[in-house]
């Protein structure tokens, strides 16, 4: 392999200009020595826009100092974003995780700049884009430089993201710990709910979940269970002991059979020390993982997703909490119908029956400003700890019931007076 040359992350980060539009890397991928030298760079220009998902660790080009020199629009908001945004400082663009590369692909969105966090290249010249894929695929493809930050800590993956490096306009050598989430031990409620959505998951399954204690919770009742797969638009160290306890095969898959297919991951070391070079994990773009299409064909989809609020007549609210904006649509909407529409699948919202102030997350209407991510008539199921809610194919007054039995007992008074105020509905 021809001897590759790198540069300090300053140097690289030399070929922006005012005006340039600029995609930083997904989640754990956010290539964090590149964007201090974006950031520094910056404040000799004016008017560049930066885009993003969610990213994890520091964002200092996202702050009121600097916002004369950077505009920021983020496709999900993660919890290093969220005062930024409240304050109009950054801005929240609302879309489906699956058609965030199609802005790139599409030029609806031009990226001049992609800053991106890859494996070393092997000794034939080819880097891995590692734990992130989702929508940096699309923007490299359609930028006109290049970034990479390369770390010999970044796992090598297998799937879409196998770059060879003279695919990039510069080059940086960096030596930094991949950032790790903990999803902590899931309190009685978790475990009640994960005990619930347990029950509706079958055997042969395809799973799509997230990152949290709900999810993990829901992986460890799973033992008993057989040839699940995994499509999902991210996952963490959950599912570990279930691949290596022969749960989590694939067999049954109609795409990607025998593989896990994943747009990013986020978890642990003992994660990314497991995902490194194992070809059973395939690492693809959001255009594909998230595409209700690709979805459907495999087998009894089950799609495990959250909420901040459902109202009783079944409207999820998941990117806001009233008009704060929390986080964003994601890939919530590509999996509910993805499921709906598999052969024997189900769309599964599971939450708490209440926030941690102890008021009810089933309401008999959404807080003003909320945003519906997944309407009344694409919801099946709801669960919390008190039990499981289908929804699919009944009636309002009939969700009503279904909903209030699932609430905390302690809102069960309230919330049928308010049923029978707003909907005329007699429990």
């Amino acid at each position: 392999m021809k001897a590759l040359n790198y540069v300090t992350a300053s140097e690289a980060l030399s070929v922006l200009r005012s005006g340039d539009n600029v995609f930083i890397q997904t989640a754990a991928a956010a290539p964090q020595q590149l964007i201090f030298a974006m950031t520094e760079r910056g404040k000799s220009l004016e008017n560049i826009s930066v885009y993003h998902l969610h990213t994890e660790g520091a964002t200092p080009y996202a702050t009121e100092e600097m916002a004369k020199h950077f505009n920021v629009h983020c496709f999900f908001i993660g919890p290093n974003m969220r005062e930024s945004v409240n304050k109009g400082i950054a801005d929240y663009i609302p879309i489906f995780m699956s058609e965030v590369p199609l802005l790139f692909r599409r030029g609806i969105i031009k990226i001049n700049v992609a800053l991106l966090h890859v494996s070393p290249p092997d000794e034939h010249g080819y880097c891995s884009l590692g734990v992130s894929i989702d929508a940096a695929l699309a923007a490299m493809e359609s930028a006109q430089h290049v970034i990479a930050q390369v770390n010999p800590n970044m796992p090598r993956t297998f799937g879409s993201g196998i770059i060879h490096a003279s695919k990039f306009t510069a080059l940086v050598k960096v030596d930094d710990p991949i950032f790790e989430a903990d999803a902590g031990e899931p309190d009685k409620s978790d475990i009640l709910i994960a005990e619930n959505v347990a029950k509706l998951i079958e055997d042969g399954a395809t799973l799509q979940m997230g990152i949290g204690k709900i999810p993990n919770a829901v992986l460890s009742k799973l033992h008993n269970h057989k040839k699940l797969g995994v499509h999902t638009e991210m996952f963490s160290d959950g599912i570990i002991e279930l691949v290596e306890n022969g749960v989590i095969t694939g067999e049954l898959k109609k795409t990607d059979k025998g593989k896990i297919v994943t747009g990013f991951v986020m978890g642990t070391k003992k994660l990314y020390a497991y995902i490194n070079n194992n070809p059973m994990f395939e690492m693809k773009e959001s255009s594909y993982v998230n595409d209700s299409h690709v979805i459907r064909q495999n087998p009894k989809v089950t799609a495990i997703n959250s909420a901040i609020e459902v109202d009783i007549t079944g409207q999820v609210c998941a990117d806001s909490i009233g008009s704060y904006l929390y986080s964003g649509v994601g890939g919530q909407m590509d999996f509910m119908r993805g499921a709906s529409l598999s052969l024997g699948g189900k769309p599964i919202i599971a939450m708490p029956s209440t926030t941690s102030k102890g008021a009810s997350k089933i309401v008999s209407q959404l807080k003003p400003g909320s945003g519906v991510v997944t309407t009344r008539a694409h919801v099946h199921y709801i669960v919390t700890e008190f039990g499981v809610a289908d929804l699919y194919g009944k009636n309002i007054k009939q969700r009503v019931r279904e909903l209030i039995k699932i609430a905390h007992p302690k809102h069960h008074d309230q919330l049928a007076k308010e049923a029978y105020d707003t909907l005329k509905v007699m429990l």
